[in-house]
């Protein structure tokens, strides 16, 4: 039996086929949605390439792909759905409705996959990030190596614009050396002592770069020295409102990706389900044509379904479809194939009797 059979005469197998047709060119600028908003993530993504550790283009790329996808495939079903106004143009596409409708299904999943993919992307995201801050970090002060030197001004430009420091927190700035060796005096005892009680050998203090510095604070900034309380006039590091930037960047930076992809993903979700709708109207076209074809009467009319019988019926035939494909390609790998068996062998060998 057929799932959710429609009856359509030709007055509403023709509105279907215009309706379809409009569908399929607001589909095509759906597709260009898509295509604008992976090209906006990857460029968003490309902005801080350099704190990331590794590549996360997959969503963006996935989306642009699709939406290009998109564009083609609803161009081709707005001209199908146009022609199948008229029974005698239908002709032309009646081999290619099926394998059309398959093309656009897989679509459809792929956009339906864009969408999860946008709101499963925060932990590969975070994982990035976390790395690429740290190391960022690391080569903050090799501002006079090749390869690095933009890195201090990357930091500075994060933590100003989003008010952020370290990775986790301002603390982080305490375990890495992020003032170059050329800028310590090294004739001051301090600055050897320092450098001698580290055992790699690094500069560390309880200092962050002037890029965490509050600028709502009333104080000045206290950047250097920041746990030491007899440094500063009235200050207790523990129990006063520092003046410094309190969340990481790593932190931040997640929730700023994180907003935009779940905007990305909800409108995606939006697009996938308007693409379904289009994808079940022209499955329906699609039978009632085919069903008006063996009538032979272009006025008389015609029924249209999703599918031709059950839900369990239909996969009971295709995977009998596909077990049978998978015989025809089967090898036999029996060593004895071209073996004559030893019955041949005695037949050819035994003497007939002649007759005398």
């Amino acid at each position: 039996m057929a799932v959710l059979k429609v009856t359509f005469t030709k007055t509403t197998r023709g509105k279907l086929a215009l309706v379809l047709w409009v569908l399929n060119w607001i589909s095509v600028l759906t597709g260009i949605i898509l295509f604008s908003l992976g090209l906006f993530l990857k460029v968003e993504i490309q902005k801080r390439k350099e704190l990331m550790s590794a590549d996360v283009h997959s969503v963006p790329n996935m989306l642009i792909a699709t939406g290009l996808v998109a564009c083609v495939i609803n161009f081709l079903g707005g001209k199908i759905c146009y022609d199948c106004v008229d029974t005698t143009k239908f002709l032309r596409w009646k081999l290619l409705m099926l394998p059309y409708i398959v093309c656009t299904f897989l679509f459809t999943f792929c956009i339906l996959v864009g969408a999860l993919m946008c709101y499963s992307m925060r932990n590969e995201l975070e994982e990035s990030l976390f790395l690429g801050l740290r190391n960022a970090m690391l080569y903050y002060k090799d501002t006079g190596t090749p390869g690095r030197c933009y890195l201090k001004r990357t930091v500075d430009l994060l933590q100003i614009q989003f008010q952020c420091c370290g990775n986790a927190g301002f603390r982080d700035w305490f375990h890495v050396q992020w003032i170059n060796n050329r800028w310590l005096d090294m004739t001051h005892s301090e600055v050897r002592d320092r450098l001698r009680s580290n055992v790699e050998g690094k500069y560390l203090m309880d200092g962050v770069p002037f890029s965490c510095c509050n600028t709502f604070s009333p104080r000045p900034c206290i950047q250097t020295q920041v746990t030491n309380n007899s440094a500063h006039y009235n200050y207790d590091w523990k129990t006063e409102e520092r003046n410094l930037w309190t969340r990481g960047c790593r932190q931040v930076l997640l929730d700023h990706y994180t907003n935009i992809m779940q905007s990305i993903g909800f409108i995606v979700l939006i697009i996938w389900l308007f693409e379904l709708w289009v994808l079940t109207g022209v499955r329906y076209l699609q039978t009632a044509m085919e069903n008006l074809l063996r009538q032979g009467d272009p006025d008389l009319e015609s029924d249209g379904w999703l599918l031709e019988n059950s839900i369990a019926q239909t996969a009971r035939s295709n995977f009998k479809i596909i077990k049978n494909l998978g015989k025809c390609y089967q090898v036999d790998d029996d060593p004895n194939i071209d073996v004559p068996s030893t019955a041949q062998q005695e037949v050819s060998t035994c003497q007939i009797p002649v007759a005398r």
